[in-house]
């Protein structure tokens, strides 16, 4: 570029490495034109950022410049790297100040650079200046004190730049003062590269401000120490190292601002203040999906609540457990086929008629197995097994608090689910107790729960099908869960690579324990009935059959569950009368939730058509037993646990309790379950007896031993009744009769005594005499007379009209009686 090249205003500081108007350089081999108000004289030692004169050698004796603050570089420190490229300086040379020029200076920390102060001033530049690394480029318009100036051009390589005027007094930036940063851009965007640099702060020589910018060639930027662009550096203070600038476009240059504003000293303009704000994250995907597997971490709370909700169920379920309640039938029904499987290898002392799948009792038998007293070791046979009963529930309540933390993505809806599920008088009551429908829960819960890992693999798709199967043929009424099971496998691999194989796979792991069951009937020539005859009335005399017993079990009527007399209103309800009603609803609002939107409701609607498919086999008019109700506990709990953590996520929550919402959410849950167990009328912790007086509840009441009624009567018989008498009893008395000594080999129910033909026809005869005594548990006569309605049961209650009764004992509504034959 030629001298007679218009000049321009000086620039402002330059915030990363810019320079201003007089720190600029001319191209070698090319005369300077002094500023005006100098003096100029040839030989002098090029200013800093100015080209060396033509035939000279830049003096690297020179000592560097110590106008910044003490112990910090700038950029004239570093290397001379003035030189433009392509061209050479004559070797051995040097420049020699010239007459004139004023020494110079030191400065003391926070003064602007000795080139800035002498641009301001009008004075020549110091000998021993060095020139600025990397190439010029064109100058900037003067700018205003405290205001951003316009970003700079850069300068074609190889081209000098036209030296600037002398600044004009009032319009050139103060020595000592830093400009205001421009305005943060968009995110996305960049900002302009022209900034001033505050005194005493490390420039980076060369080096853009503008990110995704190249610096001008020769140029070698600072790593690791870059400002931030738009924000302005406090005088004194060194940049964080690290820090990386904005990315984006450029935005418009800033205008020209009246130089009589100026920013105040540490103060921050709304342009800075913009700056300062982050740039806007990127939109993260949903952290919660049933369907893909995204399913929150437990984190320390939750391990703290699940650790308190196993704790809940060991005291609840664990305490009292072998006083409370009596020994029921079907207790000793399971644990005298489980002791024909220990003792005798078969299914059963008796017939086995298919009554029941056999996994249930083989389980029983396997546990009391390897124990040291096998059937005594916890006193006797049942309680043997309401000991296993306990071990199920605890291991249930682990899988039920998993299983509503991932289908709620809350430990809240875990907790309260896991809660009502340990302290229901209702799940107390029938959950200590030896049932089959304990042990399917547990298999039914093991096959949600592989379902529900976060990663749909083969062993989790095979091993929920296995337990699924087992849950099956341990009691056959999980069937009615096997629809929502399948809904809920199909939207777990809907998309993914291997949809195909592992909806394949499922159904194929289900049915195999079905399959290893039905072909045990099938080699016994047990699987269908003898010519294929289904006829109810007429059931099959050479054999028993699969299929029969399946279809004759299907086709049992009892008569209407929500009748005065039914078991709804004088067993479930009066026990919980909560957990039924408010469970009913939950399950009603789950399956709203969940049909409303099934893609993101996934979890509702999976509880809710849980516990709608069992409940529908509760009331579709077949013959019911009070512990049916066993597997709807935990369905109903879960529903319950997830709409209350829905209700305290909810508009009203997030609008009238923001202050307190993580209080707020522990807070009402508690004060529930504190009005549940102080209320009598809920029977949690307190009830009211029938005399009107508010005691603890008989779960947990200690002076109430049940079963101890039922000892006192087997040691009755011990003692005054012969071991080869004939006896009719219950089934909740057979384990003892029959493997503690003395044993009792003709002791039998009254079920068997009446249905199966080895005892009825060879030991009884179907004739009252031949019974010597029976011995009457809680409510056995009234089972009796339901189960005389074909008039097989007239014999043995005609012993009992012909008897007399020697030993009783009453305990509220629960009387035992002892009964000799005349």
């Amino acid at each position: 570029m030629s001298d007679n090249t218009t000049p321009s205003r000086p620039a402002a500081l330059g915030a990363e490495g810019r320079k201003t108007a007089a720190d600029k350089k001319t191209a070698p081999n090319e005369s300077t034109t002094p500023t005006e108000g100098t003096t100029s004289a040839e030989g002098t030692t090029p200013a800093e950022g100015t080209a060396p004169a033509k035939g000279t050698t830049p003096d690297r004796s020179a000592p560097p410049d110590k106008s910044t603050a003490p112990g910090k570089k700038t950029a004239s420190a570093r290397p001379d790297r003035s030189i433009a490229p392509g061209k050479k300086t004559t070797p051995g040379t040097s420049t020699t100040p010239a007459k004139g020029t004023v020494p110079a200076k030191k400065t003391t920390p926070d003064k602007s650079t000795a080139a800035a102060k002498n641009a301001a001033a009008g004075r020549k530049t110091t000998p021993g200046d060095r020139p600025m690394t990397g190439r010029p480029t064109t100058p900037t318009r003067s700018a205003t004190p405290g205001k951003t100036t316009a970003p700079t051009r850069s300068a074609t390589p190889g081209k000098t730049t036209a030296p600037t005027r002398s600044a004009t007094p009032g319009k050139s930036a103060t020595p000592g003062k830093k400009t205001v940063a421009a305005k943060s851009a968009t995110p996305g965007k960049t900002t302009a590269a022209a900034k001033s640099t505050a005194p005493g702060q490390k420039t980076v020589p060369g080096t853009s401000a503008t990110p995704g910018k190249k610096t001008a060639p020769g140029n070698k930027p600072m790593t690791g120490k870059t400002t931030a662009p738009g924000k302005p550096t406090a005088p004194g203070k060194k940049t964080v190292p690290g820090n990386k600038p904005m990315t984006g476009k450029p935005t418009a240059p800033t205008k020209k601002t009246a130089p009589t504003k100026k920013a105040a000293a540490g103060k921050k303009t709304a342009a800075a203040k913009g700056a300062e704000a982050p740039a806007r994250r990127p939109r993260r995907g949903p952290r919660f999906s049933v369907a893909r597997g995204w399913f929150p971490p437990l984190g320390t709370k939750g391990r703290i609540a699940l650790i308190l909700s196993l704790l809940t169920g060991l005291v609840s379920h664990g305490y009292h457990l072998f006083r409370y309640p009596l020994y029921l039938t079907d207790e000793g029904i399971y644990m005298q086929r489980a002791w024909s499987v220990v003792r005798e290898t078969s299914l059963s002392p008796y017939t086995y008629d298919y009554d029941h799948a056999p996994l249930g009792w083989i389980t029983l038998a396997g546990w009391a197995f390897p124990l040291p007293k096998q059937f005594e070791a916890f006193g006797n046979a049942i309680n043997t097994g309401r000991f296993l009963m306990l071990l199920v529930h605890i291991a249930s309540v682990y899988l039920l608090f998993e299983i509503a933390r991932r289908l709620s993505g809350s430990v809240l809806a875990a907790t309260v689910t896991s809660f009502l599920f340990n302290v229901s008088p209702l799940a107390v009551y029938f959950q200590r107790q030896v049932l089959l429908d304990n042990l399917m829960i547990f298999w039914l819960l093991l096959s949600l729960f592989m379902l529900l890992r976060r990663e749909v693999t083969i062993r989790s798709v095979f091993g929920g099908g296995m337990a699924l199967g087992i849950a099956l043929i341990t009691k056959e009424n999980a069937i009615f869960f096997v629809p929502s099971f399948v809904y809920l496998l199909y939207r777990r691999v809907k998309g993914s690579a291997s949809s195909r194989f592992t909806s394949t796979l499922w159904p194929f792991a289900a049915a195999t324990p079905i399959g290893a069951y039905v072909t045990y009937a099938l080699l016994k020539n047990e699987l269908l009935p003898s010519g294929f005859d289904f006829d109810l009335n007429n059931p099959p005399a050479d054999h028993v059959s699969l299929l029969y017993t399946l279809w004759w079990q299907l086709n049992r009527n009892q008569g209407t569950l929500f009748s005065h007399t039914g078991l709804l209103q004088t067993s479930w309800l009066v026990r919980d009368k909560f957990l039924l009603i408010a469970g009913v609803c939950a399950m009603v609002i789950c399956l709203w939730i969940g049909l409303r939107d099934r893609k993101r409701n996934l979890g509702f609607l999976v509880a809710g058509t849980l516990a709608l498919g069992y409940a529908f086999y509760l009331v579709r008019g077949s013959v019911v037993l009070d512990f049916y109700v066993t597997p709807l506990i935990p369905m109903l709990a879960l529903n319950l646990g997830m709409v209350t953590d829905r209700l305290l996520k909810g508009t009203f929550a997030n609008r009238f309790i923001r202050g307190a919402h993580s209080v707020t959410r522990v807070a009402v849950p508690s004060f529930a379950a504190f009005l549940l167990l102080a209320s009598p009328a809920s029977g949690y912790l307190v009830h009211t007896n029938t005399e009107g007086h508010t005691q603890i509840a008989d779960q947990y009441q200690s002076k109430i031993n049940l079963t101890g009624m039922q000892h006192a009567q087997i040691a009755w018989v011990r003692k005054h009744v012969p071991p080869n008498s004939r006896i009719i009893m219950d089934d909740d008395l057979w384990g003892e009769l029959h493997d503690i000594r003395p044993f009792y080999p003709y002791a039998h129910s009254h079920w068997n005594a009446s249905s199966d033909p080895d005892v009825r026809d060879k030991l009884f005869k179907k004739r009252w005499q031949n019974v010597d005594y029976i011995i009457m548990s809680n409510k056995m006569r009234r089972s009796m007379m339901l189960n005389n309605s074909d008039g097989r049961e007239n014999w043995i209650l005609q012993a009992l009209r012909n008897s007399t009764r020697v030993w009783s004992v009453t305990e509220g509504n629960i009387r035992l009686e002892i009964y000799r034959v005349q």
